[in-house]
């Protein structure tokens, strides 16, 4: 019995059915499409950088892929050492039995991960795979990006003398993150959920952590590009005037920076200082824009089909926007 619980994903996976390698050796068309815009933008797109506009989405492209690999890199590293050398029952085991306790306990542990939010997806991809309970990981998932301490540094800096922002994000986030994967455990269908275990059977723990870091690179990052992609057409197409209509507080200027957070997809290191050039806004409107972003935005609606698939990311992202303009209206009416 011993034996059997210090199983690592290796010896899992050499198990695992035949379709289940099958699908998982598929390279996911966002690789192939990521590809293609890298090899082709210096050649097709250099040709007609001429104009301001595509220069300008150009620069928002290669900002946003410059700005997150680092963190992108950094998940798949902390990935693979769980697929490679943590065995299968311990991450389950650091957890509570019971979903009502095991969802807070993994969402305070993101508050340990200093990265951002990409690095979170692929981590919570492979809790998933290690057979932690998918409303923890999940959990996980939405509270590393947005509790972490880089970021409740960079909100405290960005607002001087207001320290009860930061509080209000940490609240905020922390409630959406809970209350999210309390509703995924009891409303969720198991199918709802892809996992995607990788085929390393038979390979050593360091054979088994380099090809796991490889193949969820190329799949996370096939999708982050297509994300960046996503955004850098929104910023280029769609022009700041179209929101000064909804400046000020209510409910209106809620629901425009909350579509405004999905939209820019900035990282959640950064997004404090833009919310604090958000004058116009009122801090409720502000609050609701630092507790999405980290959440959900094009990159993470990409990287989330990539990860989790297409029919998890149409449940899960509605959800989890919901949540967090209802929890981050509701502490910042009281807190702020």
């Amino acid at each position: 019995m011993l034996v059997d619980d210090q199983r690592t994903l290796t010896d899992i996976e050499h198990s695992s059915g035949d379709g289940d390698r099958a699908a998982s050796s598929q390279v996911p068309p966002a690789v192939w499409a990521a590809v293609a815009i890298l090899v082709a933008s210096p050649t097709l797109l250099g040709d007609v950088f001429s104009s301001a506009a595509l220069e300008n989405w150009a620069t928002i492209f290669l900002s946003l892929i410059l700005q997150a690999l680092p963190f992108l890199a950094l998940g798949v590293i902390v990935s693979a050492v769980i697929s490679a050398f943590v065995p299968a029952e311990g991450l389950v085991r650091a957890l509570p039995r019971r979903p009502a306790f095991a969802v807070p306990v993994a969402g305070l542990a993101g508050a340990v991960l200093p990265g951002c939010e990409c690095s979170s997806v692929p981590v919570a991809g492979r809790l998933v795979d290690k057979g932690a309970p998918p409303a923890a990981a999940l959990a996980f998932l939405l509270a590393a990006p947005a509790i972490n301490p880089v970021v409740m540094v960079s909100t405290v800096v960005a607002f001087p003398g207001r320290p009860e922002v930061a509080g209000a994000r940490f609240a905020a986030s922390l409630l959406t993150a809970v209350a999210v994967g309390i509703i995924w455990s009891r409303f969720a269908s198991p199918a709802w959920l892809r996992r995607r275990l990788a085929d390393h059977a038979g390979h050593s723990h360091g054979q088994a952590f380099v090809t796991t870091a490889v193949s969820d690179l190329l799949q996370a990052g096939g999708f982050l590009v297509l994300g960046a992609a996503l955004v850098a057409t929104m910023h280029t197409v769609v022009p700041r005037s179209a929101f000064d209509a909804f400046a000020g507080g209510g409910i209106g200027s809620i629901l425009v920076l909350a579509t405004l957070a999905v939209a820019l997809s900035i990282c959640s290191e950064a997004d404090a200082f833009v919310a604090a050039g958000l004058t116009q806004f009122s801090m409720t409107s502000r609050l609701v824009f630092l507790v999405v972003g980290p959440m959900v935005d094009l990159k993470l609606i990409a990287l989330h089909v990539g990860t989790f698939g297409g029919r998890f990311a149409a449940r899960f992202d509605p959800l989890v926007v919901g949540i967090a303009v209802l929890a981050g209206s509701a502490v910042g009416l009281v807190v702020l």
